[in-house]
């Protein structure tokens, strides 16, 4: 499967193309195989991070079953806005640990934008190279961390 890094504010970002449809994004890397789908993530990743772009238009390859619900509900979340795992919860019908199980299992962050899913009294988790301090970030990029105060 082909793969490209692009480098963002919070590291290399290393993103994976299969059948046309975005499949995986990881921190670190060295992913040099391009295609035209690759090159356009990286493109909206650059806008993204220099203030140029708000959402994401790409193909994303979301799970079957719960995952994919899940995935779906974080992408409706507006940039610079938060939901908690109770308030995504709610709205499918299940647990929010369920929730926030999915969320940690995110195949795809920062375009599926599972950084803006907190907990009811805090950040909540963070599976990315520097945990919450990433989440932060990003928060922060996106004018949501006055949430966090």
């Amino acid at each position: 499967m082909p793969e490209l890094t692009c480098q963002t504010p919070i590291g290399p970002l290393t993103i994976r193309d299969e059948d046309g449809q975005i499949v995986a994004l990881r921190w670190g890397g060295h992913g040099q195989e391009a295609t035209p789908l690759l090159d356009e993530a990286c493109r909206q990743i650059g806008d993204y991070f220099a203030g140029r772009r708000r959402e994401f238009d790409l193909p994303v390859a979301f799970r079957d079953g719960f995952q994919g619900e899940v995935m779906r509900a974080m992408c409706a979340i507006p940039f610079g806005e938060t939901r908690t795992y109770g308030d995504l919860a709610r709205e499918l019908g299940v647990p929010a640990q369920a929730v926030g199980q999915a969320c940690g299992a995110n195949p795809v962050p920062v375009i599926v934008p599972c950084h803006r899913i907190l907990g009811a009294s805090g950040l909540g988790g963070f599976s990315a190279p520097g945990g919450v301090e990433t989440k932060v970030a990003l928060l922060k990029h996106e004018g949501a961390a006055s949430l966090l105060i």
